[in-house]
């Protein structure tokens, strides 16, 4: 995945002439190449169209700039006709975006084995052919920054909802009797016996304009039958779905924890004066901070990764960025975009776990 989030060897493999011709040209001269480019271009164009590898370069090129696809495309069909000199004008003539200064400039940036597109596309820039600068997209062409943020923001409030959820449930299971513990311990860990996209699509019946909670908050009055909530296919309904589904990861590690809490010590702090809650607050739920650090972790770091439930519920503002690396993988067929935003999100999560190890510790991390 590293190596083709920036992989840029299909030109050079192609295109092997052209790219040494280009070498020799001044891209902020103004002027278009030589002769002696334009003829590397047409015979590399012909061989490559016998392999069936044309349109291989303008899909990439056309990654970066739009149009490049018909380009090669077109100029795989027309180059056949081009025999004999001058090759500058025949194939401008062919199309008239081979005489624009940019085709060229284009070609040249992207001829490198290696290159940062892919991720400076990642992270909503890109390089001007022109002049070699890195610019930031349009607000309406720039979607990554956001989908990053929002992953990271969904990310959190599921966890939070989780550990707010959890704890008072992993608490309950390790304060009851053994057997009683054991038998709600099934309850926990039901959901694993089941199918992620049952699961997931149980939450669309549950949550969409005419289902089950809809229905029974007009029942009782809470809402009108014009006014039931959008609960689907949008940011709620990832929140909701996702916290169902992860809650698990969060009571095991907490229940684990507070079984190995002794109950003497909340006792021994009340039998000294201090309030109840104050002895749970200063006592009981300190020690259960590498629960609580090991939960939320897991969580969050499955969360940010995850694809069915946001693509089945989440809509367009649910999606998290693991649905575009999907789409760019297998729809766009855009690897080295797919790959350059993995190899982020694999940095953040590495980024998580050094600062969880900075705050808590990966040594005092418990998960059963």
């Amino acid at each position: 995945m590293l190596s083709l989030s920036v992989d840029n060897s299909i030109t050079k493999e192609i295109l092997p002439k052209s790219v040494i011709a280009l070498q020799n040209w001044d891209e902020t001269s103004g002027e278009l190449p030589d002769e002696v480019v334009f003829a590397a271009m047409v015979e590399e164009i012909k061989k490559a169209k016998i392999a069936r590898k044309h349109t291989r370069v303008g899909q990439r090129l056309n990654y970066e700039n739009s149009g490049f696809s018909s380009l090669f495309r077109k100029a795989g069909r027309k180059v056949k006709k081009i025999n004999k000199p001058p090759y500058k004008e025949a194939l401008i003539k062919s199309d008239k975006r081979w005489g624009q200064l940019y085709t060229w400039q284009v070609i040249k940036q992207f001829s490198a084995e290696y290159t940062d597109g892919y991720y400076l596309a990642a992270l909503d820039f890109k390089r001007n052919p022109s002049t070699g600068k890195v610019e930031s997209l349009p607000g309406k062409e720039s979607i990554y920054l956001k989908l990053f943020w929002r992953t990271m923001l969904l990310s959190s409030l599921i966890t939070f909802l989780t550990f707010i959820i959890g704890f008072p449930l992993a608490y309950m299971l390790a304060t009851v009797s053994t057997r009683l513990s054991n038998i709600l311990i099934i309850f926990v860990l039901l959901p694993f016996w089941t199918s992620l996209l049952v699961r997931t699509t149980s939450w669309i019946a549950l949550l969409q304009q005419e289902g089950v909670i809809n229905d029974f908050l007009v029942l009782v009055g809470i809402i009108s039958e014009d006014g039931r909530l959008a609960m689907i296919h949008n940011a709620t309904g990832t929140v909701v779905a996702m916290t169902h589904i992860l809650l698990p990861f969060m009571i095991l590690p907490l229940f684990s924890v507070m079984k190995t809490i002794p109950k003497s010590y909340v006792r021994a702090a009340v039998s000294l004066g201090a309030h109840p809650w104050m002895a749970f607050w200063k006592v009981y739920f300190p020690n259960t901070v590498a629960g609580i650090g090991a939960g939320s972790i897991l969580v969050f770091i499955i969360a940010i990764g995850y694809y069915i439930t946001p693509a089945l519920v989440g809509g367009s503002s649910g999606t998290f960025i693991s649905n575009r690396i999907a789409y760019h993988i297998s729809s766009s067929l855009n690897w080295g975009l797919g790959a350059a935003l993995g190899v982020i999100l694999l940095g953040i999560v590495l980024a998580l776990f050094v600062l969880y190890d900075r705050i808590v510790g990966i040594d005092n991390m418990k998960l059963n």
